[in-house]
């Protein structure tokens, strides 16, 4: 057993497998916070990347019965990972490895927006053909849900769909243990996706105004099973998830196409794309039981069941297949987890250690992207050693091209 356990003051209970690595006082107190509500149980797990979060915390994995907490999903809905395996090797590449990651730059929307007055630079202006087919797949379910709720025609959809976006989100070739080339990226559900989560968890702490139910955050706030409000939401949360598996899938499909350009000549994907989600909701069996499991910042790991964790850019990723531990309800990390926020890393981080710690990288050296600097994140091996029986590591991987938003 390499979990510990321990009770919130109202009786609940949380096991974590999180020895060996940081686990902050504010993020065990948001553990505690959702392990009381009596919808939830029979406990919560917490990841080795455990942090705080917004109302729930990221690294954990949520059983309820009869409800869903919206913040729990997190407004990143579908947020996640897709690999593959190339037919190419290390001595493929060219030595200027400058120019593949301009052509992926070029071909992929990423980076922040500038406004409402000016276009988003990570959005599409004209949208390419191949983005147009993708979401024909999902435009009669998007129009369904905006004739429920007018307000989600105002998000950024098909102007997203195919795009990378900002902060923790990063495209990457790597190379396994043989030195073969690996395509990895991290996105989700977008513009769209953001405000889905975000209009869902304002219905839900007005349903909780409405019934005067008292929460240990307000941003725990949930919708019964049963209501209206709780059937939009999960009809739009599995929409939005369907929108980020696509998105990774489009990126994916045009990440390959710069390498064969880069390269001059077609390539071979020689291993399945992993897709995998872990920001999500869906039904689940667990002990007996049909719940509505939520992980967020967590990954599916079912016995033989292929997943991703990706280390800081500038540390290794695995690819790993899961042990079906039933005591995480069949569930992994997601990634290393943040050891500081956003603005202590932009203050504890120097650019000169930033580059230091990515010079092995081709990537962004700048001030703007010291936030995701490997300093801030965990260490990863720590991680791994945390979780080993949740995983197994299949292949180790490391980045020699990064590009972020």
């Amino acid at each position: 057993m390499t979990y510990q356990s321990f009770t919130s003051p109202g009786g609940g209970l949380i096991k974590s497998w999180t020895q060996g690595v940081a686990f902050d006082d504010g993020a065990r107190q948001q553990l505690m916070n959702i392990a009381q509500l009596p919808f939830v149980g029979p406990w919560v797990a917490a990841m080795p990347d455990v942090h705080v979060g917004m109302g729930a915390t990221i690294g954990s994995v949520l059983p309820t019965v009869g409800a869903i907490i919206p913040a729990a999903v997190g407004v990143d809905i579908g947020c996640g990972m897709v690999a593959v395996r190339t037919d190419v090797h290390a001595r493929d590449l060219p030595d200027t490895l400058a120019t593949l990651r301009s052509e992926l730059e070029r071909c992929i929307p990423h980076g922040r927006s500038v406004g409402r007055s000016k276009r988003d630079k990570g959005s599409w202006h004209d949208v390419p053909e191949d983005v147009q087919q993708s979401w024909k797949w999902l435009a009669p379910r998007f129009r369904a849900l905006c004739d429920k709720h007018p307000k989600l025609a105002k998000s950024n959809h098909l102007s997203h769909l195919g795009t990378l976006g900002t902060g923790n989100h990063f495209i990457e070739v790597c190379l396994d243990e043989a030195e073969r080339v690996w395509i990895m990226l991290h996105s989700g559900s977008r513009g769209v996706g953001n405000f889905i989560g975000m209009h869902f968890i304002q219905l839900a702490k007005k349903e909780m105004e409405r019934h005067q139910r008292q929460l240990p955050d307000d941003n725990l706030a949930y919708l019964q099973e049963g209501s209206q409000h709780f059937a939009d939401y999960v009809e739009a949360v599995g929409w939005a998830q369907d929108y980020a598996r696509l998105n990774r899938q489009t990126m994916m499909q045009r990440s390959l196409q710069a390498l064969a350009r880069t390269l001059g000549k077609p390539l071979v994907v020689e291993e399945e794309a992993i897709n995998c989600h872990h920001n999500y909701v869906q039904q689940e069996q667990h002990f007996g039981q049909t719940v509505w499991l939520t992980r967020k910042g967590a990954v599916s790991a079912q016995q033989g069941q292929l997943g991703i964790i990706p280390g800081s850019m500038g540390a290794r990723s695995f690819i790993v297949r899961g042990k079906g531990n039933t005591e995480s309800f069949c569930s992994c990390s997601h990634g290393a987890g943040r050891m500081m926020s956003r603005t202590e890393a932009k203050k504890s981080i120097t650019l000169d250690q930033h580059v230091a710690a990515t010079a092995h990288v081709e990537c962004r050296k700048d001030s703007d992207v010291i936030d995701e600097s490997p300093a801030a994140y965990k260490d990863i091996d720590a991680v791994m050693a945390a979780q080993q029986d949740l995983v197994e590591v299949v292949y180790t991987l490391r980045q020699v091209v990064c590009v972020k938003g």
